[in-house]
Order: structure tokens, then sequence, then C-alpha cells
């Protein structure tokens, strides 16, 4: 009869808090009351102690709509964010950057918080740039975000997908030499290529899921899924409901396509522009005609059983996107809805060694490859 320990800490790869506090609360961490719930977000302290999380990656991003300046400033607020989250609540939260730090953390009781850049606009095209921000605590540097750069191609972004340039190369290499992660998600499969090509540490995807199981191009081709064995490399799997279910990514197209029919703005992270009253009415009548589709945690689960068919068990790790998606599977309480997963992965067959490396081993493998990388 299998057993059925506790589960380990679960060390998420992606959470947007920062921006959301940035959007929501306008940087007031103490008006965000994280430590007695905030139904207005997906992340507080009581259910990241319920969801059993041990690690966060806080994500610190910045929109494309900014120029590299303006990202570099709003990168270095999101940084300061983090860091004013954990001195708000040091009995929760504790600074983090090596895989001892994480395990002397949760051995304290906190959560250790780190820290990812996510989109290559935050460095403003600048090595020394990327080096600072290494220096500031950032751990990892989501390559692109929904936007190509001109030195490296995104998933979605517009125009030719060109990978990675000579400069790409560079950053890459430089992002090994100072023990930045190099991640993965956001990036076109020409880039995925050209980093793995690169690369002489991990890669990780901090928040993506499998593009044989939904389509959807932010999602990984099992190409460079069979990659991840040969480079010590993590997909942490994602529950965005239009990257794990095929009917709800159908829809958000259709969702983008009315919009741009009816003239009104789409793809914005940002303070949202000022809408057509006629076309936004127009719209809400769509919307009620046309109801989105709801994934479920059986959806995640298939991505993660196809991805363990693929990579096999040690490859794996979860990045939920918790505050960067406005929807969830139907019985996910935001950062709470790791155990129902985790019990669902259980009642499927997973080992308690496959779930120890699922929610805790893998990513801190990875955290210690690239630690050694950076001599």
């Amino acid at each position: 009869m299998q057993s059925e320990r506790p589960y380990a800490p679960v060390v998420d790869g992606h959470n947007d808090l920062p921006w959301a506090l940035r959007q929501d609360f306008g940087y007031d961490v103490a008006a965000a009351t994280l430590d007695v719930g905030q139904p207005r977000l997906h992340t507080d302290i009581p259910r990241l102690r319920r969801g059993g999380v041990g690690a966060q990656f806080w994500s610190v991003f910045v929109p494309s709509t900014l120029t590299p300046e303006q990202a570099v400033v709003a990168t270095l607020e999101q940084i300061d964010c983090v860091r004013r989250i954990v001195t708000a609540h040091p009995a929760t939260f504790e600074l983090a950057r090596t895989a001892a730090e994480v395990r002397a953390a949760v051995d304290r009781g906190r959560i250790a918080s780190l820290m990812g850049m996510e989109g290559g606009r935050s460095i403003a095209a600048s090595l020394g740039v990327l080096r600072m921000m290494g220096e500031l605590g950032v751990r990892y540097m989501t390559l692109t975000h929904n936007d190509s750069l001109p030195w490296a191609s995104s998933a979605t972004g517009e125009g030719a997908d060109h990978g990675l340039t000579a400069f790409g190369r560079e950053v890459v290499a430089e992002m090994n030499r100072i023990g930045m992660i190099v991640d993965l998600s956001h990036v076109s499969e020409r880039t995925m290529q050209d980093a793995l090509d690169t690369t002489t540490a991990p890669v990780m995807f901090s928040h993506s899921s499998c593009r044989a199981v939904c389509g959807h191009p932010r999602n990984v081709p099992d190409g460079v899924l069979e990659r991840l064995p040969d480079n010590g490399g993590l997909l942490m799997v994602t529950f965005v409901p239009k990257f794990v279910s095929e009917a709800c990514r159908d829809h958000a197209r259709a969702v983008r396509d009315k919009r741009l029919e009816l003239g009104l703005p789409v793809g914005f992270h940002d303070v949202p522009p000022a809408e057509n009253p006629d076309a936004a009415r127009a719209f809400a009548a769509w919307v009620a005609a046309n109801p989105a589709p709801e994934a479920t945690i059986d959806d995640v689960v298939r991505h993660l059983e196809h991805a363990r068919e693929v990579v096999g068990p040690q490859h794996l790790g979860l990045g939920g996107d918790f505050d960067g998606t406005v929807d969830l599977p139907i019985g996910m309480d935001g950062v709470a809805g790791y155990r129902p997963l985790l019990d669902a992965l259980r009642e499927r067959g997973w080992s308690d060694d496959d779930l120890e490396a699922l929610c805790w081993g893998n990513a801190l493998r990875v955290l210690e490859a690239t630690e050694v990388s950076a001599g």
C-alpha cells in the first residue's frame, strides 16, 4: 500500500503579487492586509500556509509598454516591493538566493522569498544592468515577455522568429557566469532551442505547460522538453486556464478577436486604456452571450502526466502564475490550490518520491546547479 507522508514544501516558480500590489494598492503593502487574507488577490499569508508553499519566486515584472529606461526603474520598484513585503511580515517571509538559504528559511518556519525578472526589457540591453540585478538578488530572468526584443523572439511577439541574436547569446552566457537562471517561459521555440544550445547551466520554464496537451504558443513543445534531461533543466507547470485547456484557449482567442473587431484595446498590463463606451457595451453583451469555459484541476494533471512521460519526474516543478491571471481552474483557491492538486496526483498513483521531487527537490537541484555554474 502506498504511503501518504506529508507533502514536501512547494517551491513555486512564478507569482505576480508585486505587480498586483502596484496595480491594486499603489505599492501600499500594509493596505493589502496579506496577513489576514485578501480576497482581491490570489495570494495572502493564510492561503500560502494552507497551500504548503515553502519557497516562492516572486516575479518582478514590467510591461512592454515602458521604455527601456522606465523598465529598469519599474523593475527596481518591484524588487523594492518584494523586500518591503518581507520586512512587513518577518515571521512569515525571508529573503533567499541559494538552495541552502531556502532550506534554512523553511527550517525556521518561514517562506523563502526569491526573485525572478519577467522579461529582458528589465535590463535595457545592458549586461551591466543584468549584473546589478543579480547583485540585488534576482535569481532568474525570463528572456522575453509577450513581445519580442531586438535580441530575443517571444512566443507571442510579432514578426519573424529570429531566436537569439549574438547579443542574446551573450546575455545567456553572462547569466550562466553570474549564476542567474535562464528562464524560457514566454520565448519562441527557436529562442528555446538557441538558449539550450548556448547555456552551460540548467534552464527553467518558470510558468509554462505542454503544447502537446494544449496548443497555446506559450506552452513548450515536446521537441524542447526532450532536451531537458541532458540539460538538467526544469518545466514548472502553470495553471492559467488558456494554457491548460484547449476550450479556454479557443475562447481567449475569440475574446481577443471580438475586442479587435470592436476597436477595443488588447494585451495591456498597466492601467487600462480608455474605451469607447458603445464598443464596451457591445463587448459586454457578447461576453454575456458567450461565457468562458472553465478549466479544472484535471486539466493541470493532464499536463503534468504528459510531461512526466516525456522528461521523467526529475524535471518537473510547479509555477502557478498566481496574480498574473484573472481566472484559475475550478477547485483552486489561489495559492491554497496546491493541496487539491497534489491530492489529485497522489490519487493517480504518483509516488511520494515523485511528489517530493515535483514540489521541492527538482527546484532545489536547479538552484544548486546554477550556483555551481557561477563559480
